[in-house]
C-alpha cells in the first residue's frame, strides 16, 4: 500500500465537517483527538482532516508545523484505520495542548489513537 495522502481523502465539505461537531464521537489519546462519523452514501473511503487550536498556538508558524507534522503522522499509519474499517468515514484529527511534543513522541500516540478507533468501531461494528 502506498503511503499517500491524495486531494480526494482530504476533508474540504463545510457540511461534512458541521456534521462531524454535531453528530460525531470521538476517541483521545493525550494530547490528540480524533472525532469521526460515518458516512452513507461516499464511494471516497476515508475524508481526514487535522487541526491546531490558535488558543495553544497564537503563531500560525507554529500551528502550521503541528499540522504537516499531524499529516505526515497521518500518511504514514493510515493502513491502521483503512484495514480496520468497512465502511467509509470523515475525521478530524486535533492536537490539544501547549506541550510542544517531538515527531516520534507524536507518532506513537497516532499509532495508539488510531489502535483505540479501531478497536472502538469493531465494537459498534462487529
Amino acid at each position: 500500500m502506498k503511503n499517500t495522502y491524495p486531494k480526494h481523502e482530504k476533508l474540504k465539505s463545510k457540511t461534512t465537517i458541521d456534521l462531524l461537531f454535531s453528530e460525531g464521537k470521538s476517541v483521545s489519546k493525550y494530547p490528540l483527538r480524533l472525532v469521526y462519523v460515518p458516512l452513507e452514501n461516499s464511494d471516497a473511503g476515508l475524508k481526514f482532516g487535522v487541526s491546531v487550536s490558535k488558543k495553544y498556538f497564537k503563531k500560525a508558524v507554529d500551528r502550521n508545523y503541528f499540522k504537516r507534522v499531524l499529516r505526515e503522522c497521518y500518511r504514514l499509519n493510515k493502513h491502521l484505520l483503512t484495514e480496520n474499517t468497512a465502511q467509509p468515514y470523515a475525521m478530524m484529527f486535533f492536537y490539544q495542548t501547549k506541550e510542544r511534543l517531538s515527531f516520534p513522541e507524536i507518532q506513537e500516540k497516532t499509532v495508539q489513537l488510531f489502535q483505540k478507533f479501531a478497536e472502538t468501531t469493531k465494537v459498534v461494528n462487529p
